[in-house]
């Protein structure tokens, strides 16, 4: 359930720890945020120590309205304009060219910047007491499950996060799309809930994945949003095969599909998403946490519909992926009992 206010000493406490330069956890519709006031380098170096991320990932500035975009960007073309009155406060992040002001160590040292207004209403409420821009990726270890409850960020971080903000699931679980306005031609660099196809609605032009010479973005590496146990895709036809073959040796196995099982398995955790990509994508993160605390070998997820509308769950699974290639068959299955030392 997603809490629409907190008490106001709640976000007080946090409005202060940020302009002292601590971080602080904070929800959003997408996932949780670890947070930094924007405009303090020392305070954003901290984001990147606590998660352990590369300082060359760049961090989304969180602002209250699209009227502070002038305090972020160089300038704001046409396209980011129309999709900023649409699409905001909501799923949307726009890379522009930063303002001169803007702090290197925020951008991963290009000359661009992501910035978005979140539609939590907890973030809203964060955002209108503080002022001014908050820097925030996942609140999260870099590279690993991303947060969609207060109780995971507290899982990752425990006393490291003195506050956490509650409110309570997010309600989309996926991280934002990402569109970037610096070319002539906007571009999707992420997937999120927000399609391609709604986005054309606005921006007619607008073209999904990457040019040459993009800026990086975050959550983009080959390899994130992982498990700490490996993950496999499975084509959905060979399913069954691939979990009775990996558990003839009481191997256990964690298994996120899309309908229940056929045969039961004693060896098995199934976790059965169903087949709404909305609530697939919602429960997702939720649901690979789960099955990385069941005590598996192995988990396997099936492989997901074609179709923009499960683009950015397509996208963090393959992400989240130990190998880039889904089993399919027979040659598979023996690779991957291989890897799991059963050959």
């Amino acid at each position: 359930m997603v809490t629409a206010r907190l008490p106001q000493d709640e976000i007080d406490q946090a409005v202060e720890a940020l302009r002292e330069g601590e971080v602080v956890a904070f929800p959003t519709e997408t996932v949780y945020g670890l947070g930094a006031d924007a405009s303090n380098p020392d305070a954003v170096r901290k984001i990147f120590e606590l998660k352990g991320r590369p300082a060359t990932h760049p961090l989304i500035v969180h602002i209250e309205h699209p009227r502070a975009l002038e305090r972020w960007a160089l300038s704001v073309p046409p396209a980011a304009a129309a999709l900023a009155e649409k699409f905001w406060p909501g799923p949307l992040t726009l890379i522009l060219r930063r303002a001169p002001a803007v702090d290197l160590a925020i951008t991963g040292g290009q000359d661009t910047v992501a910035v978005r207004v979140p539609g939590h209403p907890v973030a809203q409420q964060l955002l209108r007491a503080f002022g001014s821009g908050i820097a925030a990726p996942s609140a999260n270890r870099f590279g690993r499950i991303s947060p969609t409850r207060p109780e995971h960020v507290r899982d990752e971080f425990g006393d490291d996060v003195r506050i956490v903000l509650d409110g309570g699931d997010c309600k989309i679980g996926l991280e934002s799309t990402i569109v970037s306005c610096v070319d002539t031609v906007p571009r999707i660099l992420r997937p999120g809930s927000l399609t391609l196809t709604q986005l054309r609605t606005v921006v007619p032009d607008l073209q999904a994945g990457p040019a040459n010479g993009a800026p990086r973005v975050p959550g983009s590496d080959a390899k994130h949003y992982a498990p700490c146990t490996s993950l496999s895709i499975v084509a959905s036809r060979t399913l069954e095969d691939v979990v009775g073959q990996l558990t003839e040796n009481r191997e256990r196995i964690a298994v996120l599909a899309m309908r229940p099982p056929r045969v039961a398995n004693k060896y098995m955790t199934w976790i059965n998403a169903g087949r709404r990509a909305d609530v697939y994508g919602r429960e997702l993160y939720v649901n690979l946490r789960t099955l990385d605390k069941s005590g598996a070998k192995e988990i396997l997820v099936e492989e997901v519909p074609a179709g923009e509308a499960w683009d950015a769950v397509r996208d963090r699974l393959h992400r989240a992926a130990s190998a880039e290639n889904v089993v399919y068959g027979d040659p598979d299955i023996a690779a991957l009992r291989a890897d799991l030392g059963q050959d």
